[in-house]
């Protein structure tokens, strides 16, 4: 059985021009066209669909995702290992759901502006950082252990202010953004000093590696996430930002 573009839109919810776009870049092709000029789609199709959707939830980018599908031949193999995936994402929401519910709950009735949360540590509970401690290991391995040492050495006030830190940052550069503050002002850029330093706590970033940094916090999602819940375009006013900075003040 054949379905044809509109249909498979209208099950899927993939629009029928995303449909197109994956036809033009090769991650998903029709079955065949026709005569008419419309695409049509056969199961093999629909199935390599739901990977693809499958792989963007998981937060891989779309360039990514057609080497990712075609190196596993055995189909079967793929969507277990999918599964697996889907589930160890279902727990890690479920706790953050738990630790966002529990906050409603602590701050329910509760008038005034500033209140006072019970335990605070519980405001991050489910949110894991080390997800990402793999990755950075393998690209950059000299400063990640010594990230390491130094993470290891803080204790848990020293993370939360600094969490806490980072997301007063993170709005005050949304607030320059509403405001139409060019990335290259003075003010933007102090600012983005400030984050600069923040870095090389850890490591320290020349030109390209602090513009590379920028663009990272664009093209991942995992990071751009953070900035998104805050305002959307603000990871990609931030490496604007960021990458004026890395121009006028830093060296290779």
């Amino acid at each position: 059985m054949s379905w044809s573009i509109a249909q498979v839109a209208r099950m899927s919810g993939v629009t029928a021009r995303t449909l197109r776009h994956y036809d033009d870049i090769g991650l998903l092709k029709p079955d065949y066209v026709g005569a008419n000029g419309y695409r049509y789609y056969e199961e093999s199709q629909l199935l390599r669909l739901q990977q693809i959707l499958v792989l963007r939830e998981l937060g891989m980018a779309l360039a990514d995702i057609a080497s990712a599908i075609d190196s596993e031949p055995d189909m079967i193999a793929a969507l277990r290992r999918q599964y697996g995936r889907l589930i160890v994402e279902r727990d890690r929401l479920a706790r953050v759901a738990e630790t966002v519910a529990r906050t409603i709950t602590e701050l329910e009735g509760r008038p005034e502006v500033a209140v006072k949360i019970n335990r605070p540590e519980n405001l991050f509970e489910g949110f894991d950082s080390s997800q990402y401690d793999d990755e950075a290991r393998e690209r950059w391995p000299e400063e990640f252990e010594k990230a390491q040492r130094k993470r290891e050495a803080m204790t848990d006030e020293d993370i939360e202010r600094w969490q806490r830190e980072a997301t007063a940052a993170m709005i005050r550069m949304a607030e320059f953004m509403a405001a139409g503050t060019p990335v290259d002002d003075p003010a933007v850029q102090d600012e983005v000093h400030q984050h600069w330093l923040g870095i090389c706590h850890w490591w320290t970033p020349n030109r390209t590696a602090y513009t590379c940094l920028g663009r990272m916090y664009v093209d991942d999602e995992r990071f751009k996430v953070n900035y998104t819940k805050i305002a959307e375009g603000l990871a990609e006013y931030q490496a604007a930002a960021m990458a004026a900075y890395a121009e006028a003040r830093l060296s290779d």
